[in-house]
């Protein structure tokens, strides 16, 4: 098809150059005869000259460290406050003799909820053209409170010791961690941890790939963050 093209479209050349050639002869003006031979040479060449293509192949090593640029930490804070009463009483000779300790106690607490990206596994099929998500690592959360005591009262009797901390920090602790699964904290995590895989898919999609997680593919943010919470 080709050659029949270019066959084609040098006949159409020449026979509109022929004409303009033979008149200008006539007319003996030799200089503009070159120029239109030389224009024809050009317009011969542009018209029958094979244009040049560029393909872009993906290899294994070229998507690997794509994929090892979007992953990275990513961080979500959060800051809870929380005031508690801590009470404790000892007694002696069957109850006649008592000795109490409280404290009020007022926590401010740091939390963070990370996802560790670097830990993402996947499987890049060349032969088919897809990146599968195998695993996703757990969230890590963090929780750093700042425990304040106040109103301390205590007696020889029944002093605060290392007990009644170790207790008073496993307390803070159990409450926040329930205050953060009522919260909006890890969701929005989530939310963002689906906003960093969702660079994975605008890669595939560039490349002309696929990808797929707990085999489905996926398409979309959307699909991404519907199988995220499967």
């Amino acid at each position: 098809m080709a050659t029949r093209r270019n066959s084609s479209t040098e006949t159409a050349i020449k026979n509109m150059l022929i004409p303009v050639i033979q008149a200008i002869g006539r007319s003996g003006k030799l200089l503009y005869l070159l120029i239109f031979v030389v224009l024809g040479v050009l317009a011969y060449r542009y018209f029958t000259s094979d244009k040049p293509t560029t393909t872009t192949e993906y290899n294994s090593d070229l998507i690997q460290e794509k994929i090892k640029s979007v992953g990275k930490l990513v961080v979500t804070e959060g800051h809870f406050a929380q005031v508690m009463t801590y009470k404790d009483q000892q007694k002696y000779l069957m109850d006649l003799l008592s000795f109490e300790k409280k404290a009020l106690i007022i926590i401010n607490a740091d939390v963070t909820v990370a996802y560790d990206l670097r830990q993402v596994k996947y499987d890049i099929d060349e032969k088919n053209k897809t990146i599968t998500i195998v695993s996703i690592p757990k969230e890590e959360i963090k929780i750093s409170p700042d425990i304040q005591f106040y109103d301390v009262e205590q007696s020889r009797m029944n002093p605060f010791t290392g007990d009644d901390y170790n207790k008073i920090n496993k307390k803070v602790k159990a409450d926040l961690a329930a205050k953060i699964e009522k919260s909006t904290l890890k969701s929005n995590a989530q939310n963002r941890l689906v906003s960093e895989l969702a660079k994975v898919l605008i890669l595939t999609n560039e490349m002309g790939w696929k990808l797929e997680y707990k085999n489905q593919v996926i398409e979309s943010e959307n699909e991404m963050g519907a199988t995220l919470k499967l």
